[in-house]
């Protein structure tokens, strides 16, 4: 339910926004708007106000803003408050005030959210340096080394952690050229990167240069024993370094009743600690939770402001750079998610509190706001790229021209939603398993 609940409260919002964008605009135009409705399909609630018709629709998967004389098939008085009356510049002031309802809306979104202060990973705007690497890993495999900067990815660069997580990610299951930086020399490599998730995120199984940090000890266990303290940092375990978290609980796992040795960093400090680990749930623990370090993250509401300008500008780049390697076969289409996939996150980010959820609608705000201005016939970009040949060409084009364009504008659309419903349903294990292709 929390799910269904979350998923209908984000889609809803944006909906209402997006239509809200060209239903305002089309008012302060003059154009007199027939019915803004929710969803599509049967009506569920209809309520008349003046000329306008406000709805709820049985299908939730959007909604739309039917303005009068809109199409050139539909009947036409030649009166003023008519949509194809208005001149083209106040036609594309409305076709795009939706998508920038949805781009103004994540802006807001954001500063709300960072304005709320977080812990962020420590190393995410660190320079890549690798830390260590997944045994049996790709980049382990292509020569990586402990210690090496990497510097570019498929030719994008990587100054950060977070820069090049991005850029293995969204190219799961590919050949990627690597440039790295080993001491005074400048290397390439070529990396067949892997995939994690269920949404087919790239990986090569490289750590940034950090160790684990302990955020508690459970009074009474092997750790407070054994004198380990909330902020100890664990270098190594019998010698062997600890890099991520996991690794500090898979050195102990099996080692149950078996006494090994920590270095710990304690203030500064280099010492060592010998403690036991006990059986529980089936494992090795000395009882504490391990952590990647931290750093608070508290902006002002002008510095929240800002940087919520700056990330939708990131994000938006991203967005077009993302559709580019999707052209091009750089990236790949499983990563594409739908309607179910966005319920999904939308009850787990629910579960988490209502800053994770907003997060999350400010980042399909932005996609929803980007990729409708894409130059796709039937949507908003589409028109707008029409109304603009049109104005080339000095001329209104035909009926039957709009609507091939119009008409391939929906076969592409339609395959495009039969991709990411596909991949939807494989995330799904229980639908997976019956595909015996995917086994």
């Amino acid at each position: 339910m929390t799910t269904l609940l979350a998923f209908l409260f984000v889609l809803g919002v944006l909906i209402f926004v997006h239509e809200l964008g060209h239903y305002l605009m089309a008012r302060r135009q003059g154009v007199r708007v027939l019915t803004f409705s929710l969803g599509f399909g049967p009506k569920i609630l209809n309520v008349r106000r003046g000329d306008t018709d406000y709805c709820v629709s049985i299908i939730p998967l959007g909604g739309y803003v039917k303005m009068a004389g809109e199409n050139p098939e539909d009947p036409r008085a030649g009166q003023p408050d008519e949509f194809l009356s208005k001149t083209k510049w106040q036609r594309f002031q409305i076709l795009i005030a939706g998508p920038a309802m949805n781009i103004l809306l994540a802006l807001v979104v954001t500063a709300v959210v960072l304005m709320q202060g977080t812990q962020v990973p420590a190393y995410d705007d660190q320079p890549a340096v690798i830390g260590g690497l997944v045994e049996g890993s790709p980049a382990a495999a292509a020569g990586i080394q402990r210690g090496d900067r990497i510097l570019s990815v498929a030719g994008d660069a990587t100054p950060t952690w977070a820069d090049l997580v991005l850029a293995i990610g969204i190219r799961p299951e590919r050949e990627v050229a690597i440039t790295l930086a080993r001491g005074a020399e400048t290397l390439a490599v070529t990396v067949r990167t892997g995939s994690e998730t269920q949404f087919e995120t790239g990986t090569i199984g490289v750590q940034p240069d950090i160790n684990p940090v302990i955020v508690s000890v459970v009074p009474g266990s092997p750790a407070e024993a054994a004198g380990l303290r909330v902020g100890d940092v664990v270098l190594a375990v019998d010698g062997m370094r600890t890099v991520m978290p996991s690794d500090l609980v898979a050195a102990t796992a099996d080692k149950a009743g078996v006494p090994i040795e920590l270095t710990i960093l304690s203030d500064g400090t280099e010492r060592t600690v010998r403690v036991t680990p006990e059986l529980r749930e089936g494992r090795g623990m000395i009882g504490i939770s391990p952590s990647v370090p931290t750093v608070d993250f508290q902006p002002s509401p002008l510095q929240a402001v800002t940087m919520s300008v700056d990330r939708t500008i990131e994000g938006s780049s991203l967005i077009f750079k993302t559709v580019g390697h999707l052209l091009s076969g750089e990236a790949s289409p499983r990563q594409l998610m739908g309607p179910v996939a966005i319920a999904q996150l939308s009850g787990q980010s629910a579960e988490a509190g209502w800053v994770p959820l907003f997060a999350l609608m400010s980042i399909i705000s932005l996609n929803l706001g980007i990729l409708n201005l894409l130059p796709i016939p039937v949507l908003d970009g589409g028109h707008i790229l029409i109304l603009a040949l049109e104005g080339i060409a000095r001329r209104d084009f035909s009926i039957r021209v709009k609507e091939k364009m119009l008409m391939a504008g929906f076969v592409l659309l339609f395959m495009l939603m039969i991709t990411v419903i596909y991949n939807d349903l494989t995330r799904i294990s229980w639908i997976e398993a019956l595909m015996p292709w995917r086994n």
